[in-house]
């Protein structure tokens, strides 16, 4: 395991950085980022040093062995503090695991006769937030939706608006409790301090959608190895955060058991030849890989790359389909006109995205972490999409409303000090309003 602090070569004490780590079931990625104070005009960071090794500990969305994530997240943080040359003694993550979901609340407060202000405010998430109620899940997002006034929906600032009443929709993202404190335990293991958990389909948004996506609607789709997750958006506001414990991993168990091969030969196969849709030629072109339980310099198995094909095709076409569905049956199915952006290393598999305009019956396209323009090439892939966005969240925002470590503790002090609590709230919820709105 990493000691608590790590002495590198002219970085005397410790130096103030952002550092993002990405944990997923294939990889465990680290993103330096050394605050300068810098706001770039188009709202870019500069990574500062990155590493990234191979996962261990987790599967289906699930970290099932610590030990071992621990180790990963040590190797991966210690391969970043070297290329950055700065320490790190915590980490926000970026993650899928512990069942991400959203849910919306809405509350609705009396105005008085002045126009609407901070307080007022203030008053309707204070109430909102009376309504969340989550046994055994963690917030770990706190985002306004959108603001109504006398039942007038859509707006994003109704401050100076006169009217009886004033609403407001919250989206609330929590994760599993009992995943939250796994995860936490895995980072005390690798001695660093758990800054934060940004569900992955949210960070993934950040660094890849552009502007007029979040504010048109797009449905941010991150294929990461064990989950699928999906953040929809619109007008320029988070609606949605979904997911289901399937992913590109699945696709490599499907190509071991239909061609009796290993599982490092299915992924082999899958990622130099696989493909979700057809091509010419496929038919006549065979492919071998080695056989399972087989010595390395044993029989190998010949397939056509045909056969390839109709194992990943099937599989990824119902992950796709399941998550479309998913999405509908919550009310957050894409708007007419909205797009499809993917990301997140199973979307890299070749037809995965013509695949998808199919599903989804509307444009689609692959994205990188374009805001992190000087990444060099072995990190700027689809892939490494989350955590570009932690830090891009950390530079630009969005802020939430209330953090959701003050939420949690909220809701556990309420009934020991309820209108403490409400003050305590009142009082964050101005700070934000005036750096926000």
């Amino acid at each position: 395991m990493r000691p608590r602090k790590l002495e590198l070569e002219g970085t005397p004490g410790r130096a103030p950085v952002v550092a993002a780590l990405d944990l997923g079931q294939s990889k465990t990625a680290c993103f330096i980022m050394k605050p300068d104070g810098a706001r770039h005009a188009d709202r870019t960071v500069r990574v500062a040093g990155f590493g990234h090794v191979q996962s261990r500990g987790v599967q289906g969305g699930l970290l099932v062995n610590m030990e071992e994530a621990a180790q990963a997240v040590c190797r991966a943080v210690e391969r970043a503090e070297r290329a950055a040359a700065v320490p790190v003694s915590g980490v926000v993550v970026t993650t899928s695991i512990g069942q991400m979901a959203s849910r919306r609340v809405h509350a609705r407060v009396s105005l008085g006769a002045n126009p609407v202000g901070d307080a007022d405010l203030a008053r309707a998430i204070a109430a909102a937030l009376d309504e969340v109620r989550m046994p055994d899940r963690r917030p770990i997002h706190v985002m306004p939706v959108g603001w109504s006034v006398d039942g007038a929906r859509g707006l994003r600032d109704p401050r100076a608006l006169k009217g009886g009443t004033l609403g407001l929709d919250l989206l609330v993202v929590s994760m599993a409790e009992a995943s939250f404190a796994a995860l936490s335990h895995c980072l005390e293991l690798a001695h660093l301090d758990l800054q934060g958990v940004v569900a992955a389909p949210l960070a993934s948004s950040l660094a890849a959608l552009e502007e007029d996506e979040m504010d048109l609607g797009c449905v941010c789709i991150d294929m990461g190895a064990g989950v699928t997750s999906a953040a929809v958006w619109g007008g320029r506001s988070l609606l949605h955060v979904d997911g289901l414990n399937v992913g590109g991993d699945r696709v490599t168990s499907d190509v071991a058991l239909g061609l009796s091969t290993s599982r490092a030969g299915a992924e082999r196969l899958k990622t130099l030849h696989g493909s979700a849709m057809a091509s010419s030629h496929e038919d006549r072109e065979m492919l071998e890989a080695p056989q399972r339980g087989e010595a390395p310099d044993g029989a190998t198995v010949h397939v056509p790359r045909a056969m390839l094909k109709t194992v990943i095709a099937p599989r990824v076409e119902e992950t796709l389909e399941l998550l479309r569905d998913q999405l509908k049956a919550a009310g957050a199915g894409p708007e007419a006109g909205a797009g499809v952006v993917l990301t997140g290393g199973a979307s890299q598999l070749n037809g995965v995205r013509e695949l998808a305009m199919r599903v989804f019956d509307r444009p689609v396209r692959l994205a990188r972490p374009f805001r992190a323009p000087h990444l060099a090439d072995a990190a700027s892939g689809p892939a490494f999409c989350a955590a570009a966005g932690v830090l891009l969240r950390a530079a630009y925002g969005p802020r939430e409303s209330v953090s959701a470590r003050k939420l949690m503790a909220r809701q556990i002090g309420a009934a020991d000090a309820p209108r403490a609590g409400r003050r305590g709230v009142v009082g964050q919820l101005a700070v934000w309003l005036k750096e926000n709105l």
